[in-house]
């Protein structure tokens, strides 16, 4: 039985993976894998995240280009750079707050 923990990330909040090299704003958060089996099975078995965890769906970037990424909550950290998240859709989704963070241009959908 898969039993749900509460998230430890926010929605607003930006993340950065904890071993490949990108960040990003969590706009989503599933209490449980909530993605299709092909997407779970296509990770290394070594490195494949259990499923009974929160799961992000993160605006994220890296070096090279900006894209939807979904993450575990095992492999996400806190990011304190300070640093705004330049993904295109950031504006579309968030308002960006006098302390620098994040908050849902309609808090209503979430």
């Amino acid at each position: 039985m898969i039993k749900a923990r509460t998230a430890k990330f926010q929605i607003g909040q930006v993340v950065r993976h904890r071993i490949f090299s990108f960040r990003g704003v969590i706009f989503d958060i599933d209490p449980e894998f909530n993605n299709t089996e092909e997407w779970w099975l296509s990770i290394p078995e070594e490195v494949r995240p259990n499923k009974d965890q929160p799961f992000y769906h993160l605006l994220a970037e890296n070096a090279e280009s900006e894209y939807v990424a979904y993450v575990s909550e095992q492999n996400l950290l806190p990011d304190d750079s300070g640093e705004p998240v330049r993904h295109s859709q950031v504006a579309e989704i968030f308002i960006k707050d006098k302390a620098g963070g994040y908050r849902p241009r309609n808090p209503s959908l979430n």
